[in-house]
């Protein structure tokens, strides 16, 4: 799975300035200049009825392989961004010793447009990658670029599949997740990042971002699309929900027990991101608010939580 509506082409994003940047850690509504008026609007919107919720999710995989039939691999770009807004997946890869492999799991891989820019850039690393679509997974596989000495690519659902059924536990020094966990029904999230607590090595990273609450790709989400509370429906049957950075950081830190090792990651930032994406052809710029965090697997199960870096 991707992003349906962030790095598509013909878009392009607005470099955050320092000026801006200082309205990064503030509520999902000042971040967003959202209006109260819209918001109510959106809140008081009544859901989708029962049979249509679990439809829509049922029918995920189904309908992300027929995104990827649709679109194959022309819809999004490449991720080159990875290094500029996770500098420390670059400082990791190259302070790894030559004899030592470095490994990342990217998770909702999509075509690759992540996994192939970090293969070439980081020659030392590994790159475990999955999707839910098998069109997708074939499409990465069949690429010319890749390489199965570096790269493992596999069909998985990461709700009920056990990543370490292709990924040895205990293993992942980094896991990439780009606008993956939002097409996931809310109710599935704590199963997900137990699942990437199976494979993460103890120290290791996760660096997210998704769709911030308030995000113009909520906002403009006719009625007729609202499943539950912060989470829509497209017009293809793809979900996309819209995260808080409190919320999102409450996920990733629960530690109440479970098969994964029972403690929670450790925030070491999480924070809105401020972007503008335009559209030349048609002449239009719109804001953009993600939330985008770095988590990190404890070292020893009674190592305590890390500061909040905010």
């Amino acid at each position: 799975m991707a992003d349906a509506g962030a790095s598509v082409n013909g878009t392009q994003d607005k470099i955050v300035t320092p000026d801006e940047e200082r309205f990064l850690n503030t509520t999902a509504e000042d971040a967003s200049g959202i209006s109260p008026d819209t918001i109510e609007r959106l809140r008081k919107e009544p859901p989708l009825r029962q049979y249509l919720v679990k439809k829509y999710a049922k029918e995920s995989k189904r309908n992300w392989d027929l995104f990827y039939k649709r679109h194959t691999t022309n819809f999004f770009k490449d991720r080159h961004w990875l290094v500029r807004e996770f500098p420390e997946l670059a400082k990791t890869t190259a302070g790894s010793e030559a004899s030592k492999q470095f490994n990342i799991l990217e998770v909702g891989c999509g075509v690759g447009n992540a996994v192939f820019p970090m293969l070439e850039d980081f020659p030392n690393t590994f790159v475990h990658c999955c999707d839910l679509s098998p069109r997708a997974v074939e499409f990465v596989r069949n690429s010319d670029d890749y390489d199965p000495a570096r790269c493992n690519a596999f069909q998985c659902d990461i709700v009920n599949d056990n990543l370490a059924d292709n990924v040895p536990p205990a293993s992942i020094n980094c896991v990439t997740m780009l606008f993956v966990l939002s097409a996931i029904s809310p109710s599935d999230f704590k199963s997900v990042v137990n699942n990437l607590k199976r494979v993460l090595a103890p120290g290791g990273l996760v660096l997210f971002r998704d769709y911030g609450l308030f995000d113009h790709a909520m906002i403009r989400f006719k009625p007729g699309h609202k499943l539950a509370e912060n989470f829509y429906v497209r017009q293809d049957g793809t979900r996309a929900y819209f995260f808080t950075k409190d919320e999102l950081q409450a996920l990733f830190e629960h530690d109440e027990p479970d098969d994964s090792g029972g403690k929670g990651l450790q925030t070491v930032a999480c924070h809105y991101v401020q972007k503008e994406t335009s559209n030349r052809k048609m002449g239009i710029c719109v804001p953009r608010i993600f939330v985008q965090g770095k988590f990190r697997m404890p070292l020893s199960t009674t190592e305590s939580s890390l500061p909040t870096n905010q």
